[in-house]
């Protein structure tokens, strides 16, 4: 009953958000819902919003996507015109591991994985 059920990443574009997230972790979109507010929905797990009245940020609540391989994902990233900031990192041999990157419009975000 007191799961989290919304997201909402900050954005100064967009279109910019829709199409980094869109190519990188495979997520679906609607547009219009508020004027220029973008829901989102991944293949799993919790979907959400692009929010434009909120600046991107690397210091705020931190969301982590999981992902198969950190490795791989983080390349996707940068090449998207994304930055790694925490390169993967071994949290533990039972929590896995974790990375952080910058994606295009400023936001700090991290990858798990179990591998």
């Amino acid at each position: 009953m007191h799961g989290i059920c919304h997201i909402e990443i900050p954005t100064t574009d967009a279109n910019k958000s829709k199409e980094f997230y869109g190519r990188i972790f495979g997520w679906e979109f609607e547009d219009g819902l508020g004027g220029e507010y973008v829901t989102f929905k991944p293949p799993e797990g919790v979907g959400g919003g692009f929010d434009k009245e909120r600046k991107p940020c690397t210091d705020g609540v931190a969301i982590y996507i999981e992902v198969e391989d950190i490795e791989s994902k983080l390349t996707e990233i940068e090449g998207a015109g994304g930055k790694k900031l925490v390169p993967k990192t071994k949290i533990s041999d039972e929590y896995g591991y974790y990375a952080m990157f910058l994606d295009p419009v400023g936001n700090s975000v991290g990858l798990w994985s179990k591998k």
